[in-house]
Parts: structure tokens; sequence; C-alpha cells
């Protein structure tokens, strides 16, 4: 696994590394939701201007995670736009019960 990707699967390997946690993945799944719940009432509301307490939120709780929790730098520094799009698959993993063997492959090969 690389810390420099070049492209989105090695981005992957690199940010399920970052997340190997439990208690990461559950803060993230936990801000992501309240985010998307935000967004969601935001719009339906007509209160579209607040829309960037969306990522306040998300960006809240997994950025907390990795400070205290994981004791890395959140990927989003770097790779906002992949880790944007990795949260989400990370949560559909979550959902479908497969992120732990994603976890544990990607930390067997390295």
């Amino acid at each position: 696994m690389t810390t420099n990707p070049t492209n989105f699967a090695e981005f992957w390997d690199f940010y399920v590394s970052e997340h190997s946690l439990p208690l990461t993945r559950l803060l993230h799944f936990v801000g992501t939701s309240l985010g998307i719940v935000l967004l969601v009432w935001f719009v339906w509301s007509g209160r579209w201007y607040y829309f960037p307490a969306f990522f306040v939120v998300g960006y809240a709780f997994a950025w907390f995670a990795h400070f205290v929790v994981e004791k890395n730098k959140p990927a989003s520094f770097r790779f906002p736009l992949w880790s944007f799009i990795s949260d989400f698959k990370m949560m559909w993993y979550m959902i479908t019960g497969r992120m732990g063997r994603e976890v544990a492959r990607v930390l067997k090969e390295n």
C-alpha cells in the first residue's frame, strides 16, 4: 500500500488502513449519516443556505475520530474528493457487512 496513491484503487487501500479501528468507522458513519439528514432537511425546508452544515457535521465526527481515536491525520486534508467518495463506500461496506473483511485484507497485505 502506498501513502501517495495515484488512482482510486490505491487510495482505497490507504483509506481503509487509516480507518482500521471500529470506533473510527462508527464515528464516520454517524457523522456522515447526520450530515445527510441535515442536508435533506435543509433542502426540504427551503433553508438551502445552511448547506455547509452538512460538511461541518460530517467532518467534525470524522476528524475527531482521526485525531483522538485513530491518532492519524485525516486523508481528506490531502485527497478531499477521494475521501468524500470513500466515506460513502465505507458506509456501504459497513451496511452490507463487508468492511471488517476489507480491513483484514488491507492490513494483511501490509
